[in-house]
């Protein structure tokens, strides 16, 4: 049994070399090609023109396999944002079948209005008398307010939730004033001064499901802007694909209870007395298309801090994200934006830092549009 065992191991290896021969013979023949030397060897043996033509060759590769490369990446890109806005449809369309305030949704036009902005304006239900100062000053009413979106790529719209008592008084106030204005958008939020960060979310979610914008702003209802200010400064930064505009800051974590402004999870700062990370003063800022739909995409994995402006700065803080800090979003008022007005130098948003708004804008508010306003006509005249 060995010797017939090893008979056939050395008739094997005998026929090794006429196997190998014969698969190279039937390799040139279906190949119809020869054996050429490396292109190392002909490098050795060409003259120096040939040297010299064979790196620029390569560098004409190398060229060519990085516009492949970028080409590539742009596709990238492209395709992310794709399955972006695909998810935050899906993620609308499970919301509008829920029902109540996210009724809304469920009228949407498949095709979103392209616009440059969309504004939403903060605002509670004791706030009607700051509305109506609103109203009387920088923001357009009724049909040109509508023209404003038409021409202009403007919305601008009150955000407001519901309470917490389903068709309370409350919440039939608001429907009159709407049916009177037609100014408002309805979030599915229930409202609370301690769920900012929560309604923030969900404006950011209805108004991507809403509108197809290349940004998003959110401004409170006791501070003063200046539209076409606002547009032409968001419209510079059309073509950045992610960016966090507003008055950066970096304040102080308040670890003592019952102060204003207290953050209960203080101790995720280190140790007492740091500071938060940079981040967009609540007042206003804007937001481009991308982060918008982000936020819309991951409401529920997006965490909450005590205030809403700390809680959407940590939600870009570990993203490629562009922040920009423009300082005309945080003028002051009269004499500060009256002074940059007459100079040319008009701002974009009014307030008083230490009101964090316009201190009794009620009353207030229609002096500061007359001295800091960029007058009502060159929202109109300006080309974004």
């Amino acid at each position: 049994m060995k010797s017939r065992t090893n008979a056939t191991h050395i008739i094997s290896s005998k026929w090794i070399p006429f196997i190998c021969l014969s698969c190279f013979a039937l390799g040139l023949i279906f190949s119809n090609r020869s054996w050429n030397p490396p292109e190392s060897y002909g490098q050795f043996i060409s003259s120096d023109c040939g040297t010299k033509k064979n790196i620029k060759e390569d560098k004409d590769v190398v060229n060519e396999i990085t516009k492949t490369h970028d080409a590539v990446q742009s596709l990238d890109k492209a395709i992310a944002m794709l399955q972006m806005e695909l998810r935050a449809s899906r993620n609308s369309g499970e919301k509008a079948s829920v029902g109540g305030f996210a009724s809304n949704l469920t009228n949407l036009n498949p095709t979103k209005p392209k616009v440059l902005m969309v504004i939403g304006i903060n605002t509670a239900f004791s706030s009607r008398k700051r509305r109506d100062s609103v109203r009387e000053t920088w923001m357009p009413q009724g049909e040109k307010l509508v023209q404003l979106e038409r021409e202009k790529g403007i919305v601008v719209r009150f955000m407001i939730g519901h309470s917490a008592t389903s068709n309370s008084i409350l919440d039939k106030a608001i429907d009159s004033e709407d049916a009177q204005h037609k100014d408002f958008l309805r979030l599915e939020h229930i409202e609370g001064y301690h769920e900012l960060s929560a309604k923030t979310k969900t404006f950011f979610a209805t108004a991507v499901a809403k509108w197809d914008a290349d940004f998003y702003v959110k401004v409170d209802d006791d501070v003063h802007v200046n539209l076409g200010m606002l547009a032409s400064t968001l419209a510079h930064h059309r073509t950045k694909p992610r960016v966090y505009i507003g008055c950066m800051k970096s304040g102080p974590v308040l670890s003592q209870k019952h102060v204003k402004y207290h953050e209960p999870e203080y101790w995720k700062f280190g140790e007492e007395g740091n500071k938060y990370f940079r981040h967009a003063t609540g007042q206003i800022y804007a937001i481009s298309k991308d982060l918008a739909t982000y936020i819309s995409i991951n409401q529920p994995l997006l965490h909450k801090f005590a205030n809403e402006d700390v809680s959407l700065g940590s939600w870009f803080i570990g993203l490629e994200v562009e922040h920009i800090d423009d300082r005309n979003m945080c003028c002051g008022t009269p004499p500060d934006c009256e002074w940059k007005a007459q100079a040319g130098n008009v701002c974009v948003a009014s307030f008083d830092w230490s009101c964090s708004g316009i201190c009794k804008s009620v009353e207030k508010l229609k002096s500061v549009h007359e001295k800091c306003g960029e007058g009502d006509s060159v929202v109109w005249s300006a080309q974004f």
